[in-house]
C-alpha cells in the first residue's frame, strides 16, 4: 500500500506499507528495495531492523517504506494512522460540538 504524505507530513512525501510472511523474506524485500533504490540514483538511505525483524524501515528521505510481519503491521496500524480512511473520520463533525 502506498500513503501519500505531501502537505500530512514534514518528513516524507510517500510511505509504502508492505508484508512479509517470514524474517528472511522481509530481509530479501529489504535487500532488493534498497537496491533498486541505489540503482535509480538514491544515495541517502537508512534501512533499520535488516537483521531478522518483524518491522523493517527504509528511509530515503522523500519515501519511508515499512515492511511488516502480518501481526506487526496490524499492530502499528499505520494504514489506519496514515492513510484516506483518517482523513475522512477526521473532517467528521464530533457529536455535541
Amino acid at each position: 500500500m502506498t500513503i501519500d504524505l505531501t502537505g500530512r507530513a514534514s518528513f516524507a512525501d510517500k510511505m509504502v506499507v508492505a508484508t512479509g510472511l517470514a524474517d528472511r523474506q522481509i530481509a530479501a524485500m529489504a535487500q532488493h528495495i534498497e537496491r533498486k533504490l541505489k540503482e535509480i540514483g538514491l544515495k541517502r538511505m537508512i534501512v533499520e531492523g535488516a537483521n531478522g525483524s518483524d518491522w523493517v524501515l527504509l528511509d530515503t528521505g522523500d519515501i519511508i517504506v515499512h515492511l511488516f510481519k502480518p501481526e506487526s503491521r496490524e499492530l502499528y496500524g499505520l494504514e489506519k494512522m496514515w492513510g484516506a480512511e483518517f482523513d475522512d473520520e477526521a473532517a467528521q463533525p464530533v457529536a455535541g460540538a
